[in-house]
Protein backbone atom coordinates (compact mmCIF):
# COMPACT_ATOMS: atom_id res chain seq x y z
CA UNK A 1 0.00 0.00 0.00
CA UNK A 2 2.81 2.41 0.78
CA UNK A 3 4.36 1.67 -2.61
CA UNK A 4 1.04 2.17 -4.36
CA UNK A 5 0.42 5.55 -2.75
CA UNK A 6 4.11 6.56 -2.58
CA UNK A 7 4.16 7.18 1.16
CA UNK A 8 7.52 6.74 2.94
CA UNK A 9 7.38 4.00 5.57
CA UNK A 10 10.06 3.62 8.26
CA UNK A 11 9.53 0.51 10.34
CA UNK A 12 11.17 -0.94 13.42
CA UNK A 13 9.86 -4.49 13.80
CA UNK A 14 9.67 -6.23 10.41
CA UNK A 15 12.96 -8.13 10.05
CA UNK A 16 12.19 -10.52 7.17
CA UNK A 17 14.93 -10.34 4.55
CA UNK A 18 12.41 -10.75 1.72
CA UNK A 19 10.99 -7.29 2.49
CA UNK A 20 14.16 -5.88 0.99
CA UNK A 21 14.43 -8.01 -2.12
CA UNK A 22 11.25 -6.72 -3.80
CA UNK A 23 12.64 -3.40 -5.06
CA UNK A 24 10.45 -1.28 -2.77
CA UNK A 25 11.35 2.44 -2.87
CA UNK A 26 9.33 3.64 0.13
CA UNK A 27 10.17 1.03 2.76
CA UNK A 28 13.01 1.54 5.24
CA UNK A 29 13.90 -0.42 8.38
CA UNK A 30 16.07 0.66 11.30
CA UNK A 31 16.62 -2.92 12.55
CA UNK A 32 18.96 -5.63 11.32
CA UNK A 33 17.28 -8.19 9.07
CA UNK A 34 16.55 -11.67 10.37
CA UNK A 35 19.43 -13.36 8.54
CA UNK A 36 21.77 -11.50 10.92
CA UNK A 37 20.13 -12.64 14.17
CA UNK A 38 22.44 -15.55 14.97
CA UNK A 39 25.43 -15.03 12.69
CA UNK A 40 27.35 -13.76 15.70
CA UNK A 41 26.85 -17.08 17.47
CA UNK A 42 28.77 -18.76 14.64
CA UNK A 43 31.44 -16.07 14.67
CA UNK A 44 31.75 -16.28 18.46
CA UNK A 45 32.19 -20.06 18.27
CA UNK A 46 34.99 -19.55 15.74
CA UNK A 47 36.60 -16.95 18.00
CA UNK A 48 36.48 -19.27 21.02
CA UNK A 49 37.93 -22.12 18.97
CA UNK A 50 40.92 -20.02 17.92
CA UNK A 51 41.48 -18.87 21.50
CA UNK A 52 41.68 -22.53 22.50
CA UNK A 53 44.09 -23.49 19.73
CA UNK A 54 41.49 -25.14 17.54
CA UNK A 55 40.75 -24.65 13.86
CA UNK A 56 37.14 -23.41 13.38
CA UNK A 57 36.89 -25.83 10.44
CA UNK A 58 36.79 -28.68 12.95
CA UNK A 59 33.65 -27.34 14.66
CA UNK A 60 30.34 -29.18 14.32
CA UNK A 61 27.09 -27.20 14.20
CA UNK A 62 23.60 -28.51 14.97
CA UNK A 63 20.58 -26.44 13.89
CA UNK A 64 16.83 -26.59 14.37
CA UNK A 65 14.46 -24.03 12.87
CA UNK A 66 10.75 -23.54 12.76
CA UNK A 67 9.35 -23.62 9.23
CA UNK A 68 8.43 -19.93 8.97
CA UNK A 69 9.99 -17.11 6.97
CA UNK A 70 11.68 -15.46 9.96
CA UNK A 71 13.35 -18.62 11.24
CA UNK A 72 14.38 -19.75 7.76
CA UNK A 73 16.01 -16.36 7.22
CA UNK A 74 17.90 -16.88 10.49
CA UNK A 75 18.97 -20.28 9.15
CA UNK A 76 20.28 -18.76 5.91
CA UNK A 77 22.53 -16.39 7.84
CA UNK A 78 23.85 -19.20 10.05
CA UNK A 79 24.52 -21.45 7.05
CA UNK A 80 26.36 -18.67 5.21
CA UNK A 81 28.67 -17.88 8.12
CA UNK A 82 29.23 -21.54 9.03
CA UNK A 83 30.31 -22.14 5.44
CA UNK A 84 32.58 -19.09 5.55
CA UNK A 85 34.38 -20.57 8.55
CA UNK A 86 34.41 -24.07 7.02
CA UNK A 87 32.32 -25.53 9.86
CA UNK A 88 30.41 -28.79 9.37
CA UNK A 89 26.62 -28.74 9.81
CA UNK A 90 25.79 -32.13 11.34
CA UNK A 91 22.09 -31.57 12.12
CA UNK A 92 19.72 -29.36 10.12
CA UNK A 93 16.20 -29.99 11.44
CA UNK A 94 12.91 -28.25 10.75
CA UNK A 95 10.79 -27.94 13.88
CA UNK A 96 7.10 -28.89 13.64
CA UNK A 97 4.44 -26.14 13.36
CA UNK A 98 2.89 -27.26 16.64
CA UNK A 99 6.11 -26.93 18.56
CA UNK A 100 5.70 -28.80 21.83
CA UNK A 101 8.62 -31.21 21.85
CA UNK A 102 12.23 -31.10 20.66
CA UNK A 103 13.21 -34.55 21.94
CA UNK A 104 13.83 -36.00 18.44
CA UNK A 105 16.31 -33.25 17.58
CA UNK A 106 17.96 -33.30 21.00
CA UNK A 107 18.41 -37.08 20.89
CA UNK A 108 20.47 -36.58 17.72
CA UNK A 109 22.35 -33.71 19.34
CA UNK A 110 23.30 -35.93 22.26
CA UNK A 111 24.58 -38.58 19.84
CA UNK A 112 26.70 -36.39 17.54
CA UNK A 113 28.00 -34.00 20.25
CA UNK A 114 28.12 -30.71 18.29
CA UNK A 115 30.13 -27.71 19.43
CA UNK A 116 27.25 -25.32 18.81
CA UNK A 117 23.46 -25.74 18.86
CA UNK A 118 21.38 -23.02 17.22
CA UNK A 119 17.58 -22.83 17.51
CA UNK A 120 14.99 -20.45 16.10
CA UNK A 121 11.46 -21.29 17.15
CA UNK A 122 10.31 -18.00 18.62
CA UNK A 123 9.45 -17.88 22.34
CA UNK A 124 8.24 -21.49 22.47
CA UNK A 125 11.39 -22.83 20.82
CA UNK A 126 13.63 -20.86 23.18
CA UNK A 127 11.80 -22.22 26.22
CA UNK A 128 11.81 -25.79 24.91
CA UNK A 129 15.51 -25.95 24.08
CA UNK A 130 16.45 -24.73 27.55
CA UNK A 131 14.03 -26.96 29.42
CA UNK A 132 14.59 -30.12 27.39
CA UNK A 133 18.40 -29.93 27.20
CA UNK A 134 18.29 -29.87 31.00
CA UNK A 135 15.73 -32.67 31.27
CA UNK A 136 17.58 -34.86 28.77
CA UNK A 137 21.04 -33.87 30.08
CA UNK A 138 22.20 -32.81 26.62
CA UNK A 139 25.57 -31.14 27.15
CA UNK A 140 26.50 -28.68 24.37
CA UNK A 141 29.34 -26.17 24.90
CA UNK A 142 27.38 -23.35 23.28
CA UNK A 143 23.61 -22.92 22.74
CA UNK A 144 22.16 -19.93 20.92
CA UNK A 145 18.52 -19.10 20.29
CA UNK A 146 16.24 -16.29 19.24
CA UNK A 147 13.64 -14.75 21.57
CA UNK A 148 15.16 -15.72 24.92
CA UNK A 149 14.47 -12.27 26.34
CA UNK A 150 10.86 -12.07 25.14
CA UNK A 151 10.40 -15.67 26.35
CA UNK A 152 11.74 -14.46 29.72
CA UNK A 153 14.05 -17.43 30.06
CA UNK A 154 16.15 -15.95 32.84
CA UNK A 155 13.08 -14.84 34.75
CA UNK A 156 11.06 -18.05 34.44
CA UNK A 157 13.61 -20.87 34.09
CA UNK A 158 16.27 -19.67 36.50
CA UNK A 159 19.45 -21.75 36.55
CA UNK A 160 18.31 -23.85 33.61
CA UNK A 161 18.80 -20.79 31.36
CA UNK A 162 22.32 -20.00 32.56
CA UNK A 163 24.89 -19.43 29.77
CA UNK A 164 22.32 -19.58 26.94
CA UNK A 165 23.07 -17.10 24.15
CA UNK A 166 20.33 -15.03 22.56
CA UNK A 167 20.19 -12.53 19.71
CA UNK A 168 19.16 -8.96 20.39
CA UNK A 169 18.78 -5.85 18.27
CA UNK A 170 19.78 -3.49 21.10
CA UNK A 171 20.79 -3.28 24.73
CA UNK A 172 20.86 -0.45 27.25
CA UNK A 173 24.54 -1.11 28.03
CA UNK A 174 25.68 -0.11 24.51
CA UNK A 175 27.50 3.21 24.27
CA UNK A 176 25.24 4.78 21.66
CA UNK A 177 23.81 8.25 22.25
CA UNK A 178 21.93 11.04 20.48
CA UNK A 179 20.62 14.58 20.95
CA UNK A 180 17.07 13.42 21.67
CA UNK A 181 17.40 10.86 24.45
CA UNK A 182 21.08 10.92 25.37
CA UNK A 183 22.61 7.49 25.96
CA UNK A 184 21.02 4.08 25.54
CA UNK A 185 20.96 3.83 29.34
CA UNK A 186 19.20 7.20 29.68
CA UNK A 187 16.58 6.08 27.16
CA UNK A 188 16.04 2.88 29.17
CA UNK A 189 15.64 4.83 32.40
CA UNK A 190 13.12 7.22 30.84
CA UNK A 191 11.17 4.32 29.34
CA UNK A 192 11.01 2.57 32.73
CA UNK A 193 9.82 5.79 34.39
CA UNK A 194 7.09 6.35 31.77
CA UNK A 195 5.80 2.81 31.34
CA UNK A 196 6.80 0.93 34.48
CA UNK A 197 8.76 -1.90 32.86
CA UNK A 198 12.19 -2.34 31.26
CA UNK A 199 12.54 -1.27 27.66
CA UNK A 200 12.64 -4.24 25.28
CA UNK A 201 14.57 -3.86 22.06
CA UNK A 202 11.26 -3.81 20.17
CA UNK A 203 10.40 -0.51 21.88
CA UNK A 204 13.85 0.93 21.24
CA UNK A 205 13.74 0.18 17.53
CA UNK A 206 10.21 1.60 17.26
CA UNK A 207 11.42 4.83 18.87
CA UNK A 208 14.38 4.89 16.48
CA UNK A 209 11.98 4.70 13.52
CA UNK A 210 10.33 7.90 14.75
CA UNK A 211 13.73 9.60 15.06
CA UNK A 212 14.44 8.83 11.39
CA UNK A 213 11.29 10.77 10.48
CA UNK A 214 12.27 13.64 12.77
CA UNK A 215 15.70 13.91 11.15
CA UNK A 216 14.25 13.61 7.64
CA UNK A 217 11.60 16.29 8.24
CA UNK A 218 14.28 18.65 9.52
CA UNK A 219 16.54 18.11 6.51
CA UNK A 220 13.75 18.13 3.93
CA UNK A 221 12.11 21.22 5.46
CA UNK A 222 8.92 19.79 4.03
CA UNK A 223 6.17 17.23 4.57
CA UNK A 224 6.02 16.50 0.84
CA UNK A 225 6.14 12.66 0.67
CA UNK A 226 8.70 12.52 -2.15
CA UNK A 227 11.03 15.02 -0.50
CA UNK A 228 10.72 13.20 2.81
CA UNK A 229 11.34 9.86 1.11
CA UNK A 230 14.56 11.19 -0.47
CA UNK A 231 15.68 12.62 2.87
CA UNK A 232 15.07 9.28 4.57
CA UNK A 233 17.06 7.50 1.86
CA UNK A 234 20.07 9.72 2.64
CA UNK A 235 19.83 9.22 6.43
CA UNK A 236 23.17 8.93 8.20
CA UNK A 237 22.66 9.50 11.94
CA UNK A 238 23.64 8.14 15.33
CA UNK A 239 20.84 7.42 17.80
CA UNK A 240 20.59 5.92 21.27
CA UNK A 241 19.57 2.75 19.38
CA UNK A 242 22.66 2.76 17.19
CA UNK A 243 23.83 4.10 13.84
CA UNK A 244 21.25 4.32 11.06
CA UNK A 245 22.18 4.43 7.39
CA UNK A 246 20.13 2.78 4.67
CA UNK A 247 21.36 0.93 1.59
CA UNK A 248 19.54 1.03 -1.75
CA UNK A 249 17.10 -1.68 -0.60
CA UNK A 250 16.08 0.24 2.55
CA UNK A 251 18.00 -1.89 5.07
CA UNK A 252 19.97 -0.30 7.88
CA UNK A 253 23.49 -1.51 7.13
CA UNK A 254 25.22 0.45 9.91
CA UNK A 255 23.93 -1.22 13.09
CA UNK A 256 25.19 -4.63 14.28
CA UNK A 257 23.21 -7.24 16.18
CA UNK A 258 24.42 -8.21 19.65
CA UNK A 259 24.38 -11.50 21.54
CA UNK A 260 23.17 -11.76 25.11
CA UNK A 261 24.26 -14.48 27.47
CA UNK A 262 22.21 -15.29 30.53
CA UNK A 263 24.58 -14.83 33.46
CA UNK A 264 23.41 -15.03 37.07
CA UNK A 265 19.85 -14.37 35.99
CA UNK A 266 20.69 -11.31 33.87
CA UNK A 267 21.04 -10.76 30.11
CA UNK A 268 24.63 -9.58 29.48
CA UNK A 269 26.04 -8.56 26.09
CA UNK A 270 28.98 -10.83 25.20
CA UNK A 271 29.31 -10.33 21.42
CA UNK A 272 30.47 -8.76 19.20
CA UNK A 273 33.50 -8.54 21.47
CA UNK A 274 33.91 -4.77 21.08
CA UNK A 275 30.41 -4.22 22.54
CA UNK A 276 30.74 -6.84 25.28
CA UNK A 277 29.62 -5.88 28.77
CA UNK A 278 30.65 -9.26 30.19
CA UNK A 279 33.04 -12.10 29.38
CA UNK A 280 31.59 -15.16 27.69
CA UNK A 281 30.98 -18.14 29.96
CA UNK A 282 32.22 -21.16 27.99
CA UNK A 283 31.68 -24.06 27.86
CA UNK A 284 28.08 -24.20 29.01
CA UNK A 285 27.24 -26.93 31.50
CA UNK A 286 23.91 -28.71 31.90
CA UNK A 287 22.07 -27.30 34.91
CA UNK A 288 21.67 -29.75 37.77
Amino acid sequence: MTEKYKVPHVEGNGAARELFTQGYRYLFAVLSTSDYYLRDAVNLAAEVAKQNGRDPKTLKVAMAFENDSFSLDVRDGVVEDAARHGMKVVIDDKLPPELNDMAATLTKVRAVKPDLLIVSGHEKGATLVVRQTAEMKVDVPMIATTHCDSAQLAETLGKLAESVLCASQWDRSLNYQDRWFGTAEQYAQLFKKEFGYDAPYQAAESTAAVLVFVDAFERAQSFDPEKVRDAIASTDIMTFYGPIKFDASGKNTAKPMVLYQVQNGHYRVVAPTKWAAAKLVWPRKVAK
